[in-house]
């Protein structure tokens, strides 16, 4: 049997953050853009990558996504500019599970993927004191799932890998991290958190 998790890793976007898709959906049909192609434009890996593993700044990475848009440079910008106004909503069903797994004595990070922006975004949200510690890609210079993110991960929570936690909603991050010697959890949803107790140990 595993030992019980003794600090907890949480991922940011899909797990503790949620987007509305609304507010892209709007921005698209303002400008005729194609369905999901704001998304797919940012989420190129040539450009992806070294924005999250702090090779360029999100400001840069953005201009990168604009200057790919079927329009010209003044509406591109525009775009842009207007989809990443919104910047999602945090998810109250697991920042209540952050909170109980903290005050059972538990150290909770956000572990995630993320460019220079996160720091300001956890601020904008409310995340910042809600969490021990914040451990961003952009600022390791490693990004999820290599071995090595999680390795400083755990330091920076204070435990062996063998005692700590990862919740993401991506596979290959869950896997990346039971590859470094965590307990990785794949997250789809609040009703997991019973299993997430037991995992904690939480007290019932």
């Amino acid at each position: 049997m595993r030992d019980r998790a003794r600090a907890m890793l949480i991922d940011l976007d899909g797990v503790l953050r949620r987007w509305d898709p609304a507010p892209m959906i709007a921005v698209e049909v303002q400008y005729g853009l194609k369905p999901a192609s704001l998304l797919e434009t940012s989420m190129s890996w040539d450009i992806y990558r070294p924005a999250m593993a702090g090779e360029i700044t999100d400001e840069e990475w953005m201009s990168l996504v604009a200057s790919r848009l079927p329009l010209d440079e003044a509406e591109s910008a525009a775009a842009v500019a207007a989809w990443q106004a919104y910047r999602g909503e945090v998810d109250p069903e697991v920042l209540a599970f952050v909170r109980e797994v903290r005050a059972a004595g538990r150290p909770v990070a956000i572990a995630t993927n993320a460019t220079d922006r996160l720091r300001g975004d956890l601020d904008a949200l409310g995340l910042t004191d809600e969490v021990d510690e914040v451990i961003s890609s952009w600022e390791l210079k490693v990004h999820k799932p290599a071995k090595e993110f999680f390795t400083q991960a755990c330091l920076k929570v204070g435990k062996l890998p063998k005692h700590v936690l990862m919740v993401d909603d991506d596979d290959r991050a869950v896997q990346g991290a039971r590859t470094a010697g965590l307990t990785g959890y794949r997250w789809a949803g609040p009703e997991h958190l019973p299993y997430l107790r037991k995992v904690l140990d939480l007290p019932e």
